[in-house]
C-alpha cells in the first residue's frame, strides 16, 4: 500500500512503516515531466545512496519506486516543480510544513532526512542547524539532515556526500 496521493507531478514513493523517507526540497521539471524522482543528469543522488550502503545496486531513476524494497522511501517538500531549488522561497516551504507532517503521519517512518538544510529550516523557524541528527521529530520521525546530492550544490564531492550518508546508514544500526 502506497501512500495516496492526487498531486500531478512526481508521485511520493512512501509506504508505512519505513527505516528512512528521504525529503528532496522540490522537484526538477524534467523529473516531475518523467514521474521520477533525481532524474537530473548531475544529480548524484542515486550513486550516493548506493555507495553509502542503503541500496545493494545502483538503482536507476526510472526503477525509483524499488527502494521501498529497502525500507526507503522519497519524498518532496514542496511538490511544484522548478529548474532550480533555489526558486522556491521559504514561506512555501513553511506552507508545505503541514501536507509533509501529515503524510509522515500516515506512512510512520523512523527516519525523515531532509536533503539540505533550507526545507527544514523553513518549516520549522529554525536558524541554527547542523549537518546530521536534530533533536527534534518531524512528523513523528526521527530527523537527519543531509547535504543536498545536487550537481549544483559544489560545495560537496561526491566522496564527501557519501560519508554523510553513509553516517545516516551506520545510525540506523
Amino acid at each position: 500500500m502506497t501512500y495516496p496521493t492526487t498531486a500531478p507531478g512526481l508521485p511520493d514513493i512512501l509506504a508505512p512503516g519505513l527505516q528512512v523517507v528521504f525529503c528532496g526540497l522540490n522537484p526538477g521539471v524534467d523529473a516531475a515531466a518523467a514521474g521520477h524522482h533525481f532524474l537530473g543528469r548531475g544529480n548524484r543522488f542515486w550513486p550516493v545512496l548506493h555507495l553509502a550502503g542503503f541500496t545493494p545496486h545502483l538503482v536507476a531513476p526510472q526503477d525509483d519506486a524499488s527502494v521501498l524494497g529497502f525500507g526507503l522511501g522519497l519524498t518532496a517538500a514542496v511538490g511544484r516543480p522548478t529548474s532550480r531549488a533555489d526558486q522556491v522561497g521559504a514561506d512555501e516551504f513553511a506552507q508545505a510544513a503541514a501536507g509533509l507532517r501529515h503524510k509522515l503521519a500516515w506512512a510512520q517512518p523512523q527516519w525523515i532526512a531532509f536533503l539540505g538544510k533550507a526545507a527544514y529550516a523553513a518549516m520549522t523557524g529554525k536558524r541554527q542547524l547542523a549537518w546530521g541528527e536534530q533533536p527534534e521529530r518531524f512528523g513523528g520521525a526521527r530527523v537527519w539532515i543531509l547535504p543536498n546530492p545536487s550537481g549544483l550544490n559544489r560545495g560537496y564531492s561526491k566522496e564527501r556526500l557519501v560519508d554523510a550518508y553513509a553516517e545516516l546508514k551506520r545510525a540506523l544500526g
